[in-house]
Order: structure tokens, then C-alpha cells, then sequence
């Protein structure tokens, strides 16, 4: 079996040398074979590895859960529950990633709308980013997606 030096198997699977010798160094990849000169040498099984852990990547896994992924591929007598279970967790943690920026973005929209964007010092966002607690948290705090800003600002 032909084997691939390590630009050759980040070409071919999408995930840059650095990333290569990441993943080996964490325990994602096994340890490539070396020459004798010391150049790391991968298979093809090596690359489609990498490939795996590029979409599990893609799909905003942590390192940690890639492992895991890693593992339950690998073991052909897994059961599929262990597999969808993660992926129902990952979508849980994805969900509250997406409302937390959308609180974010309401945020910033509400505090753009109360600027006035003209020749006066008086800014709602640049008062918002000095205030003792950030305006996101604020709209955690109070469950609301757009905190209150001081009033008159929108004149």
C-alpha cells in the first residue's frame, strides 16, 4: 500500500500538516510509521481518518467528544444509541450556542438603532461596553433579549 508524506495526506484529506500533528498529539490519530530520515508516513486509512475527524470538526465537535466519536466508528460492534445520544447532546449545546448569539445580535441591533451615528460624543454602545456589567449578560439576567439602555438616547 502507497504511502503519502504529511503535505500529501493534508492535500488529501482537507486538514493542514499543523492540524495533523495536532491530532497525533492528542491521541485523535495514531502515531504515524517514519522514515528513516524521520518523515511521517500515512496511509490511506490514516487519511480517511482524517477526513473523519475534519467533518466531525466541521460539525463543531470538541476534541474530546472526537475521540469518542473516533472510538465508537472504530468499534463495529457499537451500538448506534451511544452515536445518536451524542449527536442529540451536541445539538442541545448547539441550540444554546445559536440563542446566545442571536441574544448577542439582538443586543447590538437595539444599541445600533439608539445610536445616533453623528457628530456628538453620546454613544448607547460605547456606554453599554463601559458599563459595569455587559449588556448581553444583563439580558441573560433579566430573560430578556435586549436589556433596557439609558433613556433619551434615542432622540
Amino acid at each position: 500500500m502507497p504511502t503519502m508524506n504529511i503535505g500529501q495526506a493534508a492535500k488529501a484529506s482537507g486538514v493542514s500538516a499543523k492540524m495533523i500533528r495536532h491530532y497525533e498529539a492528542v491521541g485523535l490519530l495514531p502515531a504515524a510509521a517514519r522514515t528513516d530520515a524521520g518523515y511521517r508516513q500515512y496511509a490511506e486509512g490514516d487519511v480517511h481518518t482524517l477526513r473523519f475527524i475534519r467533518h466531525a470538526r466541521d460539525l463543531g465537535f470538541s476534541i474530546p467528544e472526537i475521540g469518542e466519536l473516533v472510538g465508537l466508528w472504530q468499534n463495529r460492534k457499537r451500538p448506534s444509541r451511544q452515536v445518536k445520544a451524542m449527536a442529540i447532546a451536541h445539538i442541545a449545546e448547539l441550540e444554546q450556542k445559536a440563542a446566545e448569539l442571536l441574544a448577542m445580535k439582538a443586543t447590538l441591533e437595539h444599541l445600533v438603532h439608539c445610536c445616533h451615528g453623528d457628530d456628538r460624543p453620546e454613544c448607547p454602545i460605547l456606554e453599554s461596553l463601559a458599563a459595569e456589567a455587559p449588556a448581553v449578560a444583563n439580558s441573560r439576567l433579566a430573560g430578556a433579549a435586549v436589556p433596557p439602555t439609558r433613556r433619551g438616547a434615542s432622540r
